[in-house]
């Protein structure tokens, strides 16, 4: 029977000594490193790398139907940035807007939630005294004051830097989109210099990992404006206000999947409750609301992410917390991607044998 050492000692001699793994190994080094040091300063190429894997399912598509890439780029293109400029002339205005009304209507909010609370001792004194409220208000009025005074020291740099932030994307992300399609094939042929000689594992584990991650991509956005339009539609029938806003913060909530849906709750029913009051309107909202997310959960999500792997909600939620702490957003977003790249890294790693058991060593 072969001792721990001679176990370890075995186990690295196996992987190390083959040129794949190590290729495979720094590849992989090499790109955590390059996210975690670099990725504040490359922020643009990645969200160009996310919308071109958006775009470029759309022009596979027409490729199939016999359409050369160089059209397909073009017109994929130009209607993309038709899209994008609706949204920013047609909707972006409209969000505003009430964002500015309900900061405009948040004194009068408070004010009422405030008579709420104060009516609590009154109509619950079994479980509520006046002290108790007393001190909550107090306590609620003093962190509202100290984060309004840091907001407002802060709020001339940070508008300045959101600014110039939102010039440089402007410009640089539509042009790395337009490159990144044009010239996929030149790209991919230029980083391929750069691979090993024997490089077959990486190229396994790379269309893997390329096929999943465009899946997602695609499926996401796809799914936040289904759900965005969709939901934004529910809220008109109902009269909401701030319908736009609300709605654009429940497409967004699929980004964080499971508690995204737990914490845009809070807003609507907000909203709803200041707007309606207890009544049968509010209800209606909160059931509407659940019906929505039942929806996304059990038809849109299966019917846009067919073809993506499907993971266990613990694993799904241990990975949003371990990439989303390492990398903000972008490791929120790209969890379930992340995970599927640990997943097809795991499934071509080459596994032992029984041929590859060591030798029992003598007189053990």
């Amino acid at each position: 029977m072969a001792t721990p050492m001679y176990t370890v000692r075995d186990w690295f001699y196996r992987h190390l000594s083959d040129p794949q793994i190590v290729g495979l190994t720094l590849i992989v080094l090499l790109g955590v490193a390059t996210v975690t040091l670099l990725g504040s300063m490359l922020v643009p190429v990645f969200t160009a790398i996310v919308l071109a894997y958006l775009l470029e399912g759309l022009v596979r598509g027409l490729s199939r139907y016999g359409v050369s890439r160089r059209w397909a780029v073009t017109g994929v293109y130009l209607l993309f940035v038709a899209f994008v400029a609706m949204i920013v002339l047609a909707v972006m205005p409209v969000i505003m807007n009430q964002l500015i009304q309900l900061v405009e209507n948040l004194p009068a909010m408070l004010d009422q939630g405030q008579q709420a609370v104060l009516a609590l001792p009154e109509n619950y004194p079994e479980y509520f005294s006046a002290e108790q409220v007393s001190a909550l208000l107090d306590t609620i009025r003093r962190e509202a004051i100290s984060y309004a005074r840091g907001l407002v020291s802060s709020l001339s740099f940070a508008s300045l830097v959101m600014v110039i932030t939102l010039i440089v994307y402007a410009v640089l992300v539509p042009v790395l989109i337009f490159f990144f399609l044009w010239d996929k094939g030149r790209i991919l042929g230029w980083a391929q210099q750069f691979l090993p000689r024997h490089h077959s594992l990486v190229v396994s584990v790379w269309r893997e990992v390329d096929l999943q991650i465009g899946n997602y991509i695609r499926g996401k956005i796809i799914e936040i404006i289904v759900l965005w339009f969709g939901t934004y539609l529910v809220w008109l029938f109902f009269g909401l206000e701030f319908s736009m806003l609300l709605a654009l913060l429940v497409g967004l909530s699929v980004i964080i999947p499971y508690v995204g849906a737990i914490v845009v709750t809070l807003p609507i029913a907000i909203v709803a409750y200041f707007q309606f009051g207890a009544s049968s309107e509010f209800m209606w909202i909160l059931i509407a609301y659940a019906i929505i997310q039942t929806i996304d959960a059990n038809v849109l999500v299966p019917l846009i992410f067919s073809e993506a792997v499907s993971m266990h909600p613990v694993a799904i939620i241990i990975a949003i917390l371990i990439f989303g702490g390492i990398w903000g957003f972008w490791g929120v977003f790209f969890a379930i991607p992340l995970a599927t790249v640990i997943q097809a890294i795991m499934k071509a790693w080459p596994r032992a044998t029984a041929e590859d058991e060591p030798e029992p060593e003598p007189g053990a």
